[in-house]
């Protein structure tokens, strides 16, 4: 009898030693699965110490409190974002109540800005095809925030590494939410380390149902790049978040890709050229032959364009006979998008007054005076005696800028963790920049020190490299009329910016025109 409990115990033994190794078979099969489908860029970061882009995150300082927030989009737009944190006001910072008590939120925290002004516009990529690409970029920058690495200048070959990683990050760029967030988190999660992070767009999507009531009816205009339209990212969260808050209402949502906006505010010269006075054979903005952003026309009167000092250019001297017709200037494209969107309204069957627009581009907050005119120049617009739009829009249309929903979320968190800083200070943010790698001898660059568009758009994902060097913002980089715009409206992160950019021996300084007395 012993004998045989002996062999059923040997067979047992050898049954489970079996299912113990096809059990680690198969989780070989699934590791090795899992590290074939990860992106090149993730394995660099994570894996591979000798890529200029790893990151040690087993030595990761999580949860550090004395840590910068990173915020990033792909240009200077992002800095509307980056001002509504600095100037958030929705707490007491005593006690940390509900309620202002007119010191900002956030006063003892640094910030780390990056914009990816290379690689920019984001909103590009989904229509090239290129929405691999575009992801990449968006996890490098991600892996800039947390690691240590930047250049001082652009022409310098050796980096620096005393910049801090960070704390927590909000993606300040619509676009790079709807594609990315979810790879950022899932990535931070492989890492191991606790790190929040925070996209515009839920914020933006609470934010704009907030001008409704709960049974009230309306529709709303989400304006954004033709990549966040596309991605659906706004529509698909508008319609959950409005089932999740309960609003029962007809809420309608139309959709305004507001290609070429972000562009001419950040003066890409594929949209707007200074001191151009007639068309130009590289443009890619809305014109009279473009199937998807075509001028019409028969709106000219309503678009009411600004022709004066080639903020249009016409391949004649008289304006109504232009067989070439191209913007040149961000208050016309905002002209033309707005018209646009009160257009599809208009003709829509049961259309709902437009409510609310929500600003689903980070650059659209710097056009916000110009938005409100248009609108208020439509509703008052009359043909033959009669209101063309005013049936179809409110009288006082809510422009919602995400942000604030952002600073809030971020401020809830932070309180939740006990992430406040006890010694920090606001005016010790850093702002970075990327600008392309000439260093980098497969790197394309044209007559503007720029990526070329064919290059920017034809490169391909997994080939990594460093396509662009982050250094600090300077006069190099930023130019007047761009300063100019930060001053009049974002004046106290131009503040920090002009702070940074004095410490920095290396940088050229802003000129004393831009200092805020």
């Amino acid at each position: 009898m012993t004998h045989l409990k002996n062999q059923y115990l040997w067979a047992l033994l050898v049954i489970l030693a079996s299912s113990c190794k096809n059990s680690e078979k198969k989780n070989l099969v699934k590791d090795e699965t899992v590290i074939q489908n990860e992106r090149a860029i993730e394995s660099a970061i994570m894996n591979d110490e000798r890529s200029f882009f790893h990151v040690n995150f087993e030595d990761y300082p999580e949860m550090d409190k004395t840590l910068p927030i990173g915020v990033f989009d792909s240009g200077t737009g992002g800095l509307t974002v980056l001002d509504a944190l600095v100037n958030f006001d929705g707490h007491n910072n005593n006690n940390q109540e509900k309620g202002g008590d007119a010191v900002p939120d956030f006063v003892s925290e640094k910030f780390i800005y990056l914009a990816d002004q290379a690689n920019m516009p984001y909103g590009n990529y989904s229509s090239e095809d290129k929405t691999d690409l575009l992801v990449e970029h968006i996890l490098k920058d991600m892996q800039f925030l947390l690691s240590n690495k930047y250049y001082r200048e652009a022409n310098d070959a050796q980096f620096q590494q005393d910049k801090l990683p960070v704390k927590s990050i909000v993606i300040a760029c619509n676009t790079a939410t709807a594609y990315g967030s979810e790879f950022i988190r899932k990535f931070i999660d492989k890492t191991g380390i606790e790190l929040k992070v925070i996209g515009v767009i839920d914020a933006g999507a609470r934010g704009t149902l907030s001008t409704f009531g709960k049974d009230e009816s309306g529709s709303i205009g989400v304006m954004a790049t033709v990549g966040t339209i596309q991605s659906k990212g706004y529509e698909n969260t508008l319609l959950r978040v409005k089932d999740e808050l309960g609003y029962t209402g007809n809420i309608q949502i139309f959709n305004q890709g507001g290609h070429g906006i972000a562009e001419a505010v950040d003066e890409e010269p594929d949209f707007v050229t200074k001191n151009s006075d007639e068309p130009r054979d590289d443009y890619r903005g809305p014109s009279l032959d473009d199937p998807n952003f075509t001028i019409d026309k028969t709106l000219m009167d309503i678009y009411n364009f600004d022709f004066d000092h080639g903020k249009m250019l016409c391949d004649n001297q008289d304006t109504d006979d232009c067989q070439i017709l191209q913007i040149n200037d961000s208050e016309n494209y905002v002209r033309y998008h707005v018209v646009s969107l009160l257009e599809k309204i208009r003709k829509s069957e049961n259309s709902q007054p437009l409510k609310a627009i929500v600003l689903g581009c980070t650059h659209y907050p710097y056009l916000t005076e110009e938005i409100n005119e248009v609108l208020d120049e439509l509703y008052n617009y009359k043909k033959d005696g009669s209101y063309i739009y005013r049936d179809f829009m409110a009288e006082d249309i809510a422009i919602v800028d995400p942000a604030v929903n952002v600073a809030e979320e971020l401020y809830v968190y932070m309180k939740e963790k006990d992430l406040f800083n006890p010694s920090g200070d606001i005016m010790d943010s850093e702002f970075f920049i990327s600008v392309p790698n000439s260093e980098n001898s497969n790197v394309k660059i044209d007559d503007n020190g720029r990526f070329p568009y064919d290059y920017k758009y034809g490169r391909t994902e997994n080939e990594i490299q460093e396509y662009v060097k982050m250094v600090p913002f300077s006069k190099s980089n930023i130019s007047e009329e761009t300063l100019d715009r930060f001053k009049k409206s974002i004046p106290e992160t131009y503040k920090l910016i002009e702070a940074f950019n004095r410490s920095n021996p290396k940088t050229e300084y802003f000129e004393s025109s831009h200092r805020i007395q």
